[in-house]
């Protein structure tokens, strides 16, 4: 299990992207303003794991921990001004490693999502990835960024109560070439949003794709299953794939598919149309906006309850899960079952394998570059 602490050589990577990271001491972090930090466990090696609990003036609440920058728990309230916990989770740091979390509420990476048998060509040399969701290397292999323990430091915003997590990945970690050195930024917004800053640079051209992987109930963590939330998506095209879940190629359109969300559909009124084993969705969406911008990619609404998720991104695409591979065998926080369906996820990225597929959106990065994107999770009633 690898420290957050700074490594040597990718110190000048991560100093250039944060303007100085090592500027905060650790004692600070009691005066920020709606943050508390809180001792979560140690790893085998002593490393301390912490979880922070951002509140905003609403009361609604945050929990973040620093192993995998996991977003453990998020109290939204309901059109009764209730609060309720609508993302899946344990309840303790040992749990996420004991039961082999299906990346619950992580920051994965260093490339999310799929590449083609672990393999990718760049300036003329073949690297092999791990092959850890065969035949496919996924989420960044068997020791992504939701398994190490990244440097956490609540800082003062003007948005609202934020923590910073900072991770130096060492050239030739889990394959991939170059020091790149990484920010990702929490910040729970005074209009009941959480905001995910990403920031990144290297030293050698790589393939970076960040992404957030919190499974979502918005009807409450372990209160039934997701097929009557509401869903829309901003986009009339997808990326079809393989069996593996490696896309074609092709751009195609989601009209007479049942991938077509751009009116507000229940997400389990196709879902059986949907090819594949176990079935369900998981697919990357191209949105309308392209990632020319911040702009709206999807909106959910779970009916017994009026919350109103609203998903904002600079990202080109985003992955449609509906929790496919869960199978009741995970008790999750106060020892509720995660059944198959009974959360979904939207996670905003470049498209899978896209450092396979010279027609999407490029994920490499290049020295001198500065990897930066940005989602917000926004939450209503109606």
């Amino acid at each position: 299990m690898r420290s957050g602490m700074l490594l040597a050589g990718t110190l000048a990577v991560a100093l250039s992207v944060t303007g100085g990271i090592g500027a905060t001491a650790a004692g600070k972090e009691k005066g920020v303003k709606g943050v508390k930090r809180q001792d979560w466990g140690k790893t085998y090696n002593e490393t301390p794991i912490y979880l922070y609990t951002l509140t905003n003036s609403h009361g609604m609440v945050a929990k973040i921990t620093n192993y995998g920058g996991i977003v453990t728990e998020l109290h939204v309230p309901d059109r009764n001004g209730k609060l309720g916990d609508v993302v899946l989770g344990f309840d303790s740091y040992e749990e996420y490693i004991v039961k082999g979390s299906p990346y619950f509420g992580a920051i994965t990476g260093r490339v999310a999502n799929r590449i083609a048998k672990g393999k990718f060509s760049l300036n003329g040399k073949t690297y092999q990835l791990a092959v850890n969701n065969a035949p496919n290397h996924l989420h960044g292999g068997v020791q992504g960024f939701d398994k190490i323990v990244w440097k956490g430091e609540p800082i003062p915003s003007a948005e609202g109560p934020s923590v910073r997590f900072i991770y130096n990945s060492h050239d030739g970690e889990e394959g991939y070439p170059g020091n790149v050195g990484m920010v990702v930024t929490y910040t729970l917004t005074e209009d009941n949003a959480l905001k995910i800053d990403y920031r990144a640079n290297t030293d050698q051209e790589t393939p970076i794709n960040l992404t957030n992987h919190s499974y979502f109930n918005l009807a409450g963590q372990g209160n039934g299953l997701i097929l009557d939330h509401e869903l829309m998506v901003a986009a009339e095209r997808y990326t079809p794939t393989d069996d593996t879940f490696i896309p074609t190629g092709e751009i195609a359109s989601v009209k007479g598919t049942p991938f077509n969300f751009i009116q507000p559909t229940k997400m389990g009124a196709h879902i059986k149309e949907v090819p594949g084993d176990p079935g369900g969705y998981d697919l990357n969406y191209v949105l309308n906006s392209e990632g020319k911008s911040l702009a709206l990619a999807a909106r959910v609404y779970e009916p017994t309850t009026g919350r109103v998720m609203e998903v904002h991104t600079t990202e080109p695409g985003i992955q449609f899960y509906t929790g496919n591979f869960l199978d009741g065998s995970l008790k999750g926080k106060g020892g509720k079952q995660y059944p198959k369906n009974a959360a979904f996820c939207l996670e905003t990225q470049h498209f899978p394998d896209s450092v396979n597929q010279p027609k999407f959106p490029s994920t490499i990065l290049k020295p001198r570059g500065v990897y930066s994107t940005t989602t917000v999770y926004r939450f209503s009633t109606r």
